[in-house]
């Protein structure tokens, strides 16, 4: 079957020499056993290319399951992957069949193995070797025959070198390694999947197609993709959605490219005002900002409860000076008011409150904690990190954010765990 073929019964789009090659080492490698490593950035096609080798091999009739590795808690991915009897750990009343069970014949596509737990790799490491595996909480030796085939966006014999993924078993499951390019890597084919974007969205909700002329397709090609093909998707079909012209000019498509030079700002922006955006990077980092906003803001309200409680203990104890009412206590006179001192106190130097002085010095340091927010971010995450010992889906578990937006942040802040 010739490349072409392939792209159009997958809907690959782009000629791309990069891209040509992935696919023809796809598809010869397709035919064999071998394990298979899929690189690539998030947003490229991984995936596609782990349907492809499975649809053109001989267990093309067999079962075929993606398990996203780092979406599965690290207390239960053995049990997933490799099943459990009955009483091994607490909520197992059942005895449970994992994936190389189930799919025994078949392919399994490892997205993200790069954020499996180090036991599970020396699991995973037995299969690939043997074909054996032994339930959590089981002693017998069980055998598949289940075809691996693993993904990852990050470098990971760089994290084999950091003790953080098995140099073996990176060996062992790059036996047939496949680079999959970043969308920035092949610029000819950018106009062509945005028109096949725009073009499925006009026929799906029977509309016409948006034209972009010269300008906004030389915008559309220097732009880098950071979320690559998945993201260029989502600008077309906002395009598609949003625009009134449908002869959108590089003005216009400015518009819908996320400003990711300001995605740190510290300006806090509303959900429905936001900018569009292709990924969930900028929804979860104004979120994220957001709560840490609301933290501060707590913080001073409880400031102010605080000085009232102390105020009215004062006004309780019979030297409330003149004036002192709620007004007062709510908005704080513009003067100086002077506080007599309790009767015990055998001192008559008189307490100034003075709120205008108060009230700025107050706002000065409100600032200075707002500038150096992305400090306490940083700061918070290292604590979430050192308390787990680097387990980064407990970290972000503690902090209440996603892993995805706890790997970007680490990069983000360039933090060495």
């Amino acid at each position: 079957m010739d490349i072409q073929s392939i792209k159009n019964r997958f809907g690959i789009i782009g000629n791309s020499p990069a891209l040509n090659h992935a696919l023809n080492t796809a598809v010869q490698v397709a035919n064999t056993d071998l394990s298979v490593l899929i690189a690539g950035e998030s947003g490229v096609g991984k995936e596609a290319f782990s349907n492809i080798i499975h649809a053109l091999s001989n267990r093309k009739h067999n079962p075929f399951i993606a398990v996203n590795c780092g979406a599965i808690p690290e207390g239960t991915i053995d049990s997933e992957l490799f099943g459990h009897e009955k009483g091994s750990f607490t909520g197992a009343v059942d005895s449970r069949k994992g994936y190389f069970e189930t799919v025994n014949g078949g392919t399994i596509f490892l997205d993200e193995i790069g954020e499996m737990p180090l036991g599970t790799q020396a699991r995973l490491l037995r299969v690939l070797e043997t074909g054996e595996f032994i339930r959590v909480g089981s002693s017998k030796v069980q055998k598949t025959d289940v075809r691996v085939i693993a993904a990852s966006n990050r470098d990971l014999l760089e994290r084999a070198q950091n003790g953080k993924f098995r140099e073996d078993l990176y060996y062992r499951l790059s036996t047939v390694p496949i680079r999959v390019p970043a969308l920035r890597d092949r610029k000819e084919d950018i106009p062509l999947l945005f028109r096949k974007f725009a073009s499925d969205f006009s026929e799906r909700y029977k509309t016409l197609s948006v034209q972009l002329d010269a300008g906004a397709q030389q915008m559309l090609v220097n732009y880098t993709w950071p979320g690559n093909v998945r993201e260029l998707k989502n600008i077309a079909e906002q395009i598609s959605v949003l625009s009134t012209d449908k002869s959108v000019t590089a003005d216009m498509f400015q518009k819908f490219l996320p400003n990711r030079d300001n995605s740190r700002s510290l300006a806090l922006i509303p959900a429905t005002s936001a900018s569009p955006s292709a990924s969930g990077q900028d929804f979860n980092s104004t979120t994220e900002r957001d709560i840490l906003y609301k933290l501060f803001f707590d913080l001073k309200k409880d400031m102010n409860e605080m000085k009232k409680m102390m105020l009215d203990m004062a006004h309780a104890q019979g030297y409330t000076p003149p004036g002192m009412n709620e007004n007062f206590i709510q908005s704080y006179s513009n003067e100086p008011v002077q506080v007599s001192q309790p009767a015990y106190n055998n001192t008559s130097t008189p307490i100034l409150i003075t709120p205008k002085e108060q009230q700025h010095h107050e706002e000065h340091e409100e600032v200075e904690e707002t500038l150096l927010l992305s400090d306490k971010e940083k700061e918070m995450i290292v604590k979430a990190l050192k308390k787990h010992k680097s387990r980064r889906r407990d970290a972000a578990n503690e902090l209440g954010i996603s892993e995805r937006t706890l790997y970007r942040k680490i990069k983000e802040y360039d933090i060495k765990e």
